[in-house]
């Protein structure tokens, strides 16, 4: 199994009062199975519900955090990593239930000084279809997808593209040194895919584990702040945001030829309007985006690493090459 390492819990909350009463259990269950040291770190988002006095009255050893004003996923669960002090990060949904033994076999990943972080497989909340799994990148037309998602049964070190925000066990020092989550992306959406590629380019690596899993509850809670088309330009900005962030050279400036001729063109055809919002959010963020590039580079001249998008796709492509892949 390796040697277990203690863990921080770090949980988003935001009106999320029932599901947490729903299942904080079973991620204690867990906790208590493996034997490990551990902390819980709830970070409240500005909740209008009882979520704080639920958390102090049932859970008084919890470190209980607070946000001053409603800061989307990114933010928050950032609050969260500054202050986590055990050696690997838990970065948990609150619609996810664990297994018992889920974190038993994810331990022996960090064995490998080189682990960023590894994941387990989720399942719907019925047990009878896997959501998500591990994602193999690969380049579209000008743009850049992880959106295939595979495993391999058994006991296999599987390379994924990056980690889901809701179930991934991370080493801290990796994940404070990258300073957790990219808050370009806040409110929600890509952030978790970006965190992964900068791992990555930082000559990291991104497993799945097949053997452990956990359960979602789909809490819809971007359907609670959707007004208008917000969730589609906000989700569509980040998804620019994300393509600029990371490709490079020839394939950044035809990509951004495509967004500004077929994708905005194609939108517009089609009487969504709203893609002129994302766009002009898109080019506001130039400035921050370009610090993104920049922090990045930083950080690679110091680990003297120069990994980029082809090099992630070249890795987990000849890492499950010749074995028996099964695809969602």
């Amino acid at each position: 199994m390796g040697s277990k390492k203690s863990i921080s819990v770090i949980l988003p909350n935001y009106n999320g009062k029932h599901l947490m009463e729903q299942f904080i259990p079973s991620t204690l269950e867990a906790l208590e199975f493996s034997g490990v040291d551990y902390e819980f770190i709830v970070v409240d988002d500005c909740s209008k519900d009882d979520s704080i006095s639920f958390i102090r009255n049932n859970y008084p050893n919890f470190i209980l955090l607070k946000n001053d004003v409603n800061s989307g996923f990114s933010k928050t669960c950032n609050k969260g990593i500054q202050q986590a002090t055990k050696d690997l990060i838990f970065l948990l949904n609150s619609d996810v239930q664990l297994t018992p033994n889920y974190f038993e076999n994810q331990f022996q990943y960090f064995e490998n000084a080189e682990t960023f972080g590894v994941m387990g497989r989720i399942m719907n909340f019925d047990g009878k279809k896997m959501e998500d799994t591990a994602r193999l990148a690969y380049y579209k037309g000008g743009k850049f997808k992880a959106n295939k998602f595979f495993y391999i049964e058994g006991n296999n070190k599987v390379p994924t593209t990056y980690l889901s925000g809701a179930n991934a066990l991370i080493d801290r020092q990796k994940l404070q040194l990258l300073n957790g989550f990219d808050e370009i992306y806040s409110p929600f959406y890509f952030e978790d895919f970006d965190l992964g590629l900068r791992a990555w380019e930082a000559g990291w690596l991104c497993y799945y584990d097949h053997q452990s899993y956990c359960y979602h509850q789909v809490s819809s809670s971007t359907k609670k702040v959707n007004k208008g088309n917000s969730v589609k330009i906000t989700y569509n900005r980040n998804s620019f945001t994300l393509q600029s962030i990371h490709l490079k050279g020839f394939r950044r400036r035809f990509w951004l030829v495509q967004l500004f001729t077929l994708t905005l063109l194609g939108h517009l055809f089609k009487g969504e309007f709203w893609i002129v919002k994302s766009i002009q959010q898109f080019i506001s963020q130039r400035k921050a985006m370009e610090q993104s590039r920049t922090n990045m580079r930083n950080l690679q001249q110091q680990l003297n690493r120069q990994h980029d998008l082809d090099y992630i796709i070249s890795t987990i492509s000849t890492a499950i090459a010749n074995q028996k892949v099964k695809w969602l």
